[in-house]
């Protein structure tokens, strides 16, 4: 009953693919970063009604003010960044310590000892550049397209995966 099981993942995954374009963008994305005030509002009604969001709007114009001398930066922008370099620094040391909880996966996976820590070192590579790159994509397209497209890729290999398991 395993393939019961993969497959329910997979019509979760149509679910929400059927049901995404439904929903709004989020209001301080439209507004912040699209400086859409009628989308921001648009949304914010199919959200929460006509109940009192104006104090969320509110919230969110005061801090559109802040950072409107600001400039949105993408990843490796803030990868040149000097000012950044403490956070950066943390977050890959982080990043290193959970991959050095992990050498017990690995040595239950009976991997020769001598190889183990260049598999490691080679996962945490792969995430750290997985992570970059997924941002730089994330902030050329935005979220609900690429949402959009990994339900329906999920969705459409589970149904090829389920297919070709019962041929």
């Amino acid at each position: 009953m395993w393939n019961v099981l993969l497959s329910f993942s997979g019509l979760v995954a149509l679910i929400q693919l059927l049901f995404l374009p439904f929903f709004p963008e989020s209001p301080p994305y439209l507004l912040l970063q699209k400086g859409d005030k009628a989308g921001c509002l648009k949304a914010m009604k199919q959200l929460w009604g006509e109940e009192n969001y104006h104090t969320e709007f509110d919230d969110m114009m005061k801090e559109k003010a802040i950072t409107k001398g600001t400039k949105i930066m993408n990843v490796l922008e803030v990868l040149k960044e000097s000012s950044v370099y403490p956070q950066l620094t943390t977050m890959f040391l982080l990043l290193l310590s959970l991959q050095l909880c992990g050498l017990n996966i690995f040595r239950t996976a009976n991997l020769q000892e001598s190889i183990i820590p260049y598999v490691s070192l080679g996962v945490a590579i792969s995430e750290l550049t997985s992570v970059i790159f997924c941002s730089s994509i994330i902030d050329r397209f935005g979220r609900r397209i690429l949402l959009w497209g990994g339900y329906l890729l999920m969705a459409l290999i589970l149904v090829l995966l389920e297919t070709s398991l019962l041929l």
